[in-house]
């Protein structure tokens, strides 16, 4: 995980390359910024499709304090089906390559291994993989060949069937299992350890209660002993908390208030990084959650 400035209170900025040393939490969690370029994704599909359209959201993300942007060509909403690898790719190399260009850092969201290849080609830094290295065996094999950070998720199935593997006895033991698993899975390929990075999968092959017994005992997922992403940005669990009184889910754009909530209870947690769609909220939060920490 990249230094911070320690000099300026309240602020989280990164100060190095992102993956220019190992991968620690500092004073505040990191924060990625999510960029869908598909047209099908559940909050932002299609918003970004247009080249000019997603590198200038990039930029903007950057500049509200995004560490790393996180490219996505295919959609992972619940029921989305799939796109072949050359859809994907198309999709996204000629935004992380601009993005590059902008000094931007940028992450690729896929589960396909040449699509992180060429990704990582193209100036991406860090793998997002929501299947945890499950979909594709040879994606391993790239995040050991260019020794770049891997997020591995946990996942049970593909977007088309995965709420009904949504079975669980004890939610957050099975996904803290099933994590070490990827984890020690990901060591044995040779990645090295501070190269991996967690994810609990809010929202992937889990229902609404899941997400909120994982958020209530993410320290257990942490106890692994790797960095933590969580991504509950928009997510559905979140809408209907939030419905109105006929029971009707509160629309994506209306969630920005609990997901920021969500940020900030990640931080206490002790969480390495938050995955959002409003950059901007989540970092403001962070600053507040930083000050009246160091003020403790």
């Amino acid at each position: 995980m990249p230094s911070r400035n320690r000099s300026t209170r309240n602020v989280c900025v990164v100060t190095v390359p992102f993956s220019a040393v190992p991968l620690r939490r500092s004073r505040c969690p990191v924060v990625l910024g999510v960029l869908n370029v598909t047209p099908d994704s559940f909050s932002d599909g299609g918003r970004y499709a247009d080249l000019e359209a997603a590198v200038a959201h990039g930029v903007r993300m950057h500049t509200e304090g995004a560490s790393l942007v996180d490219v996505g060509g295919e959609s992972t909403r619940p029921g989305a089906g799939r796109v072949d690898a050359a859809t994907e790719t198309a999709r996204v190399l000629p935004v992380i390559s601009a993005l590059s260009a902008a000094g931007v850092p940028t992450s690729i969201d896929t589960t396909r291994a040449e699509v992180a290849a060429a990704a990582l080609a193209a100036g991406a830094s860090v793998v997002n993989d929501v299947s945890g290295g499950l979909a594709d065996p040879g994606m391993a094999r790239v995040v050991a060949d260019a020794g770049c950070p891997w997020i591995l998720m946990h996942w049970r199935g593909h977007s088309r069937t995965m709420q009904q593997l949504a079975v669980y006895d004890d939610v957050v033991a099975e996904v803290r299992d099933e994590l070490r698993q990827r984890a020690d899975d990901a060591l044995a390929a040779g990645v090295a350890a501070d190269r991996i990075i967690l994810d609990p999968g809010l929202g992937f092959a889990k229902t609404a209660e899941h997400n909120w017994r994982l958020q209530a005992r993410l320290d257990e997922i942490i106890g692994l002993g790797y960095p933590v992403l969580v991504g509950a940005s928009r997510k559905s669990y979140l809408g209907r908390l939030l419905a109105d009184a006929a029971g009707e889910p509160r629309p994506v754009d209306g969630r920005e208030a609990a997901t920021v909530a969500v940020t900030v209870l990640a931080a206490a947690a002790g969480a390495w990084g938050v995955r959002v769609h409003d950059v901007l909220g989540s970092v403001d939060a962070l600053k507040v959650w930083r000050a009246t920490e160091d003020a403790r």
